[in-house]
């Protein structure tokens, strides 16, 4: 790993006066210890020693600042360690996490092999996946329980458009073409060799996984579980077979390794029951409670409907949202960790805003308590390097992102390979 370049930061870390900063992203890289806010603004209320000036003095602070980062950085001072990191460390995940929202899914189709192989050769930690059970019993990765945004199905099931997943076999959900939709949406990105991809199976997707000299780890939610009863235990057995809730082989040195440690698999949902099955199938795999604010979720302080409410668009309207109390998110942080979640999902608000984003669930005073209650954070779904800065600064673990390459670029572990030369190399 190469030595970052260290500055004084423009924001300072909430209990420290100074901190360091990566020129590589203009992140804190270290938590300097045993010098607050409040004890630096004393030292400028008084008169600095005698015959220490206070240029020197100042000096001498950010040089101990830049010592402790240097310290930090090097695993010399563990006890001052960010707290994501040390939980982090404590559930056998890697930190900060790139978890590659249904593959690198802004540069290729969502859920499908190239969007998982490039997300895979690019360095993802995880491959992120939604689960769904077609009518046969087959587990897939798909995102939607309709077929109609991301397949042909009104060219080839004209009279099923809006017929749910579940009730479509295997055989039939391999006949649509699960591409060609991106390549109208993003002709920018579109490329001839999307046409005609397929939906893919959990086990397809496991291939993947194995498939390349680096070995990411499985972040899995279940989606709409309550469509599927015993989805938790399908997946369980799916991932015993293909041996992913045992010791995996460790990835050769310089590639990700994740699948080799202990939190090679990462179960996520939105929903209490979903959470409590997947505990009671999987007690020793991490599991993620993904957060919200609204029906079956967090209580908002304002119970006026989207449609009712006078904003222009939904990302304003989510902006808008917030949490009943502190006390209300502090029950639903409480009731994950006592149901088996060692982490939470929390929606952010964007700065362009957009359709990702939701409301700001990733507030400082939101961090500080997940962190004490024993909990990381994972954010979703973050794609733009000033989102990155900024939500990273108030204490995020990791990222969903559509964008693998930026955030990895973000984190200072740029890819080796071009998004190009990858999507050649492995045929699109």
């Amino acid at each position: 790993m190469q030595a970052q370049s260290l500055r004084p930061c423009q924001t300072r870390d909430r209990k420290c006066a100074i901190v360091a900063c990566s020129e590589t992203n203009g992140s804190p890289v270290g938590w300097c210890s045993g010098f607050s806010k409040q004890a630096f603004s004393k030292t400028r209320k008084h008169p600095p020693m005698q015959g220490f000036s206070t240029t020197l003095l100042k000096k001498t602070l950010l040089a101990s600042a830049v010592m402790s980062s240097l310290m930090l950085s090097s695993g010399m001072a563990a006890a001052a360690d960010a707290p994501g990191k040390v939980l982090s460390e404590k559930y056998g995940l890697p930190w900060p996490a790139v978890i590659a929202h249904r593959g690198a899914s802004f540069d290729a189709p969502e859920e499908t092999i190239p969007a998982y192989t490039l997300a895979r050769d690019l360095g993802a930690d995880y491959l992120e996946m939604d689960i769904q059970r077609t009518k046969d019993g087959v587990l897939i990765a798909l995102h939607d329980d309709v077929l109609e945004r991301t397949t042909n199905i009104a060219e080839v099931f004209p009279t099923r458009v809006k017929d749910p997943v579940s009730t479509f076999t295997l055989a039939e959900l391999k006949q649509l073409d699960a591409g060609s939709w991106f390549n109208k949406a993003y002709p920018d990105r579109a490329r001839d060799s999307y046409t005609g991809l397929q939906i893919l199976t959990l086990d397809e997707v496991i291939d993947i996984a194995e498939g390349g000299a680096n070995k990411p780890g499985l972040y899995i939610e279940t989606k709409v579980p309550n469509k599927f009863p015993g989805v938790e235990a399908d997946l369980k057995k799916v991932l015993t077979q293909r041996g992913w809730l045992a010791q995996r082989p460790a990835a050769a040195a310089g590639h990700v390794n994740v699948a080799h440690m202990p939190g090679r698999v990462v179960l996520q949902t939105f929903e209490k029951q979903s959470l409590e099955l997947l505990q009671k199938e999987m007690p020793k795999v991490p599991k993620v409670m993904l957060l919200w604010i609204g029906e079956g979720s967090i209580e908002p302080k304002s119970s006026v409907a989207f449609k009712d409410s006078g904003a222009k668009d939904k990302a304003t309207y989510y902006a808008s949202q917030e949490v009943k109390s502190p006390e209300e998110f502090q029950k639903w942080i409480d009731w994950a960790k006592a149901h088996g979640a060692i982490g939470t999902g929390p929606s952010s608000q964007l700065a362009k805003g957009g359709d990702q984003s939701y409301m700001d669930l990733v507030k400082p005073w939101m961090n500080n308590l997940t962190h004490e209650k024993g909990m990381v954070i994972h954010a979703y779904t973050v794609d733009a390097a000033d989102d990155f800065k900024r939500i990273s600064n108030d204490g995020v673990d990791g990222f969903f992102t559509n964008r693998t390459a930026e955030l990895l670029k973000f984190y200072g572990r740029p890819a080796k390979e071009s998004i190009h030369t990858i999507l050649k190399r492995n045929g699109y």
